[in-house]
Formats: C-alpha cells, structure tokens, sequence
C-alpha cells in the first residue's frame, strides 16, 4: 500500500473492467474491484467463466478491451511492455496449481530468482524456506519432495521479494485434502506476514473459507457471495474434525 499526499493507495484496483473474446462472448463488463495492502480474497465462478482471464488483466499478461488496471496506483496498461515485466517482476508474486517449481535447481535456487531478478540479497531465500517449514533443505532438489513440499516452495518463491499482489491461481488443485489444509493455512499466514493482498481463484469452497472475503464471478462481474459464513463454519468443522483425529 502507497501513501500519497496523506491518501492511502489500495493495493489493487479494477475500474471499469470490460473483456470479451471477438466479437462474441463477453467476459468481463464493467467490473470494478478495490483490494488493499494484506485482504486476502477468494475468487470463485463456474469453469470458462473469466476467472483465469481476470487474473491475466491484473497481470498485465492480456489487455481489457475498456477499463483500467491500478497496482499501487499505477494503470498497468499505460506501460510499455518493458516497464509492465518490471512491474510484474517487483510488484507481483505468482502460485500455480502446477507449482512450476524448476526441477534442475535446488530450493533455494528456486526461491533466489525473484531476488536475483531484483538485485536483492538472495540470502533471504533460505529465510523464507525456513518460515514455510523446509529450513535446512535448500541443497535438495523438487525430486526429493511431495507435493504439498513443492507447493510450499512455489509459496515461499512467490513472496520472497516481498511483492504488493499475489496472485494464485487454484493453488491447491493438485494437493489431496489434508495436505491443501496446510498449505492453504500457511498462505493465508504467510501472505499476511508479508502484508501482501492475496487473490485466489479456487472452485473449492473449502479453501475459499480461509479468506477475508469470498466473491462469485458472474455475469461479467463480480459478486459477494452470501454464503461466506456458511463457508467459514464449514471449514472450521472440518479443521476441528481433523485436529481431533
């Protein structure tokens, strides 16, 4: 979050929002969309909807048809294509369902690269392997590890530098329950330490309860969903459930 002239600059912020593919469907119509410094929010919507494409507007990665993109006050689709990869390289963080974690570097190599795109200490990437849970297996290489281990690096990679906006998309789409529990309760954590705004797009209600808010993507828009509180109840059932086991 920036600070100017005493106001306080969100995060992230949608105006305007408008998308559609040729000239048919339309995907994103008017959406408008604030997020400040530390929300963390879950977006949820039916397959094809607009939810991978939303994040590729934000991204800067795909261009709105009208509307703008602001992160930290600055409109993503006024820079140049050199200007938009700094922006991306400085200001965002990235966790895949894939994990796209390099399986020919070790993890701390992984977790280096946003620092050594940086030019910052990489010395804080073994820090940040520590505070995920995997200190002192930074020599070892993805092979060695499970699945919820290399979403932890994916992670830990994504907000080592410290970014504005993390974005991820289904993070825990490849992860069997118990294990996308943890992870999912180590995002949260982590992506609050760090004061990071956090989107999650994720069809599973169950690691969509973890967030400050729940919205619905529909109708080229974005909606609260109502049942957020059900949600949340849900998931603490089910956490208590598989604490007491």
């Amino acid at each position: 979050m920036a600070l100017r002239n005493d106001i306080v600059v969100p995060a992230l912020e949608c105006r305007g929002l408008s998308k559609r593919y040729g000239t048919g469907r339309i995907v994103l119509d008017q959406l408008d969309f604030t997020l400040a410094a530390g929300e963390f929010v879950a977006i949820m919507g039916d397959s094809g909807v607009g939810k991978s494409t939303l994040l590729n507007l934000i991204a800067g990665l795909d261009r709105a048809d009208s509307g703008c993109v602001l992160i930290d006050g600055r409109a993503v689709e006024q820079l140049d294509d050199n200007a938009a990869t700094r922006l991306r390289r400085q200001k965002l963080g990235f966790v895949f369902q894939a994990f796209h974690v390099l399986p020919h570097l070790t993890l701390a190599q992984n977790v280096s690269l946003p620092l050594l795109l940086n030019d910052l200490p990489i010395a804080a990437a073994l820090d940040m392997l520590a505070e995920v849970g995997l200190g002192g297996r930074g020599d070892d290489f993805p092979r060695q590890l499970s699945g919820g281990e290399l979403q932890r690096v994916a992670i830990a990679r994504a907000l080592v530098h410290r970014p504005t906006l993390l974005l991820a998309d289904e993070p825990t789409g490849n992860l069997d329950p118990t294990t996308a529990h943890d992870v999912l309760a180590l995002f949260r954590a982590q992506s609050k330490a760090t004061g990071a705004a956090t989107i999650m797009v994720t069809h599973s209600e169950a690691a969509a309860a973890v967030a400050d808010r729940v919205l619905i993507l529909s109708d080229g828009g974005l909606h609260a969903a109502r049942d957020k509180t059900a949600n949340v109840a849900a998931h603490a059932a089910a956490r208590s459930t598989d604490d007491g086991r």
